[in-house]
């Protein structure tokens, strides 16, 4: 690959990194697979950058994150009958604390506990549209489905997510 598109490639792609780790790790749900999921994913984004047509970065490189993510599950899954995916929470004990932070780590916990337990289609569009900010256009690009399918699939995910955190249908609205 020419130096120029080197340039043009860590320009284009690379400012969208974080983004794209954040994808990996709600779909993995592990940072050391994720991780590694966003080094294949940008590997592949070099490898195939000729194929890139100038249009949205973003949603081109958070698709090729999300094939490499359901590649490595589908890999890992034949490899264990059984997949445990176990969580790093990060539970910072600086003293006591405060009633309002341990309130706001339960909170938190609670939030994570209940968008891991969502099925991987409803929690995938919960965390393109509500933590990476994406359009329904660009969720619908990056995940290979039509529009009418990320709204129903927000909608249907959001209300079992709201039942999971025990707020009823109104609330949650």
């Amino acid at each position: 690959m020419p130096p120029k598109d080197i340039d043009r490639f860590e320009r284009i792609v690379l400012p969208h990194l974080d983004d794209a780790y954040t994808l990996a790790r709600y779909l993995l749900r592990d940072q050391h697979d994720a991780q590694d999921a966003v080094q294949d994913a940008v590997l592949r984004a070099l490898r195939y950058f000729e194929t890139y047509r100038d249009g949205d970065a973003r949603a081109w490189l958070l698709t090729i994150v999300r094939n490499c993510c359901l590649t490595r599950q589908r890999r890992a899954q034949v490899e264990r009958a059984n997949i445990s995916f176990v969580e790093d929470v990060d539970v910072a004990h600086e003293g006591r604390g405060t009633d309002a932070r341990a309130i706001e780590q339960s909170e938190r916990a609670a939030l994570q506990r209940a968008l891991d337990a969502l099925p991987p289609e409803f929690r995938e569009v919960i965390v393109l549209r509500e933590v990476q900010g994406l359009s329904y256009r660009e969720i619908s690009d990056v995940v290979g489905v039509p529009i009418g399918t990320v709204m129903s699939r927000l909608a249907r995910g959001r209300r079992r997510l709201a039942s999971a955190l025990g707020f009823d249908a109104q609330e949650a609205g």
